[in-house]
């Protein structure tokens, strides 16, 4: 599960790349999607991971303490610029002690790897409102590729900070042994499904 830091990254967040199909979509939602150096807006960017436990039932928790930067360009996606990472002590599940075992030192261990970081290397558009984001994640010490699949949710003011925000939301799979993390598996499954929200605030 610690694998879920993973997703952080990507966080993660994958959600930026922008493409000229997104911007498209975000035209005919919100009117233009603007151009410009975007930062993350934390309170409302999440990893949410899922992994199968035992092979009976999939289990689920959550990564947050996102920060980063998104550099947006819709007419030419190719430029668009995604450097995201997440917390790994944040990570989250409904059991309290699972939790605190994540982030020790036989998963996460977060202590001495803060932080799942993913950085963009390429944006293709692949449909309306759709984009395959490329890159990489660093997470437990280790970069491997990730690819993340992205979808625009909207584009606007924020009514309540005032920001001009974009929002996408994001789907990869990682292999946590690819990572160094190796706890239990494969009793505890080696694939993790990450799905990413994420909000980014336009800077002035």
């Amino acid at each position: 599960m610690k694998h879920i830091s993973v997703a952080a990254l990507g966080a993660a967040l994958v959600l930026g790349a922008g493409s000229a199909s997104l911007a498209q979509a975000a035209a005919s939602r919100s009117g233009d999607v603007k151009a410009g150096d975007y930062l993350v807006e934390p309170y409302h960017t999440q990893v949410l991971f899922s992994v199968s436990h035992f092979g009976l039932s999939n289990f689920s928790g959550v990564v947050t303490g996102a920060s980063g930067s998104l550099k947006l360009d819709p007419a030419h996606p190719a430029n668009s610029k995604l450097d995201v990472s997440v917390e790994t002590a944040t990570i989250l599940t409904p059991v309290e002690k699972l939790t605190g075992e994540l982030r020790g030192a036989d998963w996460l261990d977060a202590d001495k790897y803060p932080k799942a970081t993913f950085v963009s290397t390429r944006v293709i558009p692949t449909g309306a409102g759709q984009a395959t984001i490329q890159g990489n994640l660093t997470l437990h010490g280790v970069t491997r590729p990730l690819t993340l699949h992205a979808r625009f949710v909207g584009a606007g003011v924020n009514p309540i900070t005032k920001g001009y925000t974009v929002g996408f939301d994001g789907e990869g799979v990682i292999k946590r042994t690819e990572f160094g993390v190796k706890a239990y598996a494969p009793m505890i499954g080696d694939t993790v499904h990450l799905t990413i929200h994420g909000a980014f605030e336009l800077q002035h």
